[in-house]
């Protein structure tokens, strides 16, 4: 097996730092010519695992002053459906779930005009608690149309999320997304292990199949630990 390239070097040493809490928030990394010298690579090889890492939102560079550690939260893409269990895993973090609810119920009013059926039609819920390393950073309040993914409850999440689940059976051609901020009630506080002040951020998401609409999903996280980025 070949050896990594020589920027991965640096970056995994950088990466194990940071995740150890040897390298804190605001930390000042060593200058590239210094860890080329340290690692024996070229400068433009130490500035390509400073600049991955600076892209991944590991680092900060301030001109005229240096290359610093980020206050890092989770970072989650606002218009672009992504795994929340690929996004931790890939900070190199150790992703769980917990299942709260899987049900059939009976469409409310609201429920029923975001996912565009009658009152009463019966539809599949779920929620579930996403965690990284152990700490809650998603409630997932998810309600799906049976019609077009039937085996949904049947799903292990244990070892597919519910986004994996519904990719699979159903490519996904549209989006539509709305973000708010709020206060989370007593179930939420609960869920997340926050306080009630905590303030929150609660993205509404809809997800159509060509002219299907197949999912309708309340994602709420606390705000001190997650962040939501758009990118064009």
């Amino acid at each position: 097996m070949s050896a990594p390239p020589r920027y991965k070097l640096i970056k995994q040493h950088l990466l194990r730092q940071i995740h150890s809490g040897a390298y804190q928030p605001h930390h000042q990394i060593l200058p590239e010519q210094q860890l080329a010298e340290k690692f024996n690579v070229s400068r433009m090889t130490a500035n390509k695992a400073i600049r991955d890492l600076v892209h991944e939102g590991y680092l900060i560079r301030k001109p005229g002053v240096g290359t610093f550690v980020t206050d890092l939260k989770a970072e989650s893409a606002l218009f672009e459906i992504r795994n929340i269990a690929d996004e931790i895993t890939e900070r190199g973090h150790d992703y769980a779930n917990a299942v709260v609810c899987r049900e059939t119920s009976m469409a409310s009013e609201d429920v029923a005009l975001q996912l565009a059926v009658k009152p009463g039609t019966r539809v599949f819920h779920t929620i579930l608690v996403h965690s990284e390393n152990g700490i809650p950073i998603q409630i997932e309040d998810r309600y799906v149309n049976p019609d077009w993914v039937p085996h949904y409850l049947d799903s292990d999440f244990s070892e597919q999320t519910p986004n994996q689940v519904l990719v699979a059976a159903c490519p996904i051609s549209r989006l539509e997304h709305r973000v708010e901020a709020v206060l989370p009630d007593a179930l939420v506080a609960e869920l997340l292990e926050i306080a009630a002040s905590t303030p929150c951020l609660r993205m509404i998401r809809r997800t159509w199949s060509d002219a299907h609409l197949i999912s309708y999903a309340r994602l709420t996280y606390p705000g001190d630990r997650y962040k939501l980025r758009s990118s064009t």
